[in-house]
């Protein structure tokens, strides 16, 4: 499957390679948790993408229905924060090797994708959390009413829940209910009717 696909699966047993970038990232325009880092805007810069200032971004599409995601939700009085977009190949390494000195290769293992194996490198990922959390991504946020919201409006602008509670052996990953990804409006409603991870789903479609 080419890497410009909204559908793309990555995985471990799906890497992108070391080299990827997406060719059309683009500055998302919502509001970000409090961070030490400073906020970047205009061109997207090799040295911006490659660090820890990437997550300030995604592929344009995404990046536009983030947006109306975002918006419909500010209407609504559901206070949303992005916390990660995209992220490199170099980045997630750095990632994963401070996860594993922190918190353990068990942790990190469940939690963590290795490098070359997370959404964040599609530019097609975001994190999401809520100041009621203390802007933290932990799976208390799924008792929120920001989550309740974002599971029910996030289909409607693209998205999925894409590592949901109970498909943990499919799809590698520990329930994370910060972590949405954009697929297409179509795909996502698909997607959120029947239940379906990504994984079952190419399974379902790409399969002999």
């Amino acid at each position: 499957m080419h890497t410009s696909s909204y559908d793309i699966l990555v995985n471990k047993e799906y890497p992108l390679n070391c080299t990827y970038t997406p060719c059309d990232l683009v500055f998302l325009k919502i509001p970000f948790a409090p961070s030490y880092e400073k906020p970047v805007s205009g061109d997207v810069k090799e040295s911006l993408l490659s660090g820890q200032l990437g997550k300030y971004f995604l592929r344009r599409k995404a990046a536009e229905a983030v947006y109306h995601l975002f918006q419909r939700a500010l209407e609504q009085d559901i206070d949303l924060y992005g916390v990660s977009g995209y992220r490199s190949y170099e980045r997630q390494e750095q990632i994963f090797k401070e996860s594993l000195k922190k918190n353990g290769l068990a942790y990190t293992n469940q939690f963590i994708a290795l490098p070359g194996c997370s959404e964040h490198q599609t530019g097609l990922a975001l994190d999401v959390s809520a100041a009621c959390v203390g802007y933290e991504l932990e799976q208390s946020f799924s008792h929120t009413k920001e989550a309740h919201w974002l599971f029910q409006y996030a289909p409607l602008y693209g998205f999925i829940l894409r590592y949901p509670k109970n498909k943990e052996a499919i799809t590698g990953i520990a329930y994370e209910p910060w972590h949405i990804r954009y697929v297409t409006k179509p795909l996502a409603f698909y997607l959120t009717k029947t239940k379906m991870t990504l994984e079952e789903y190419h399974k379902l479609s790409f399969s002999p």
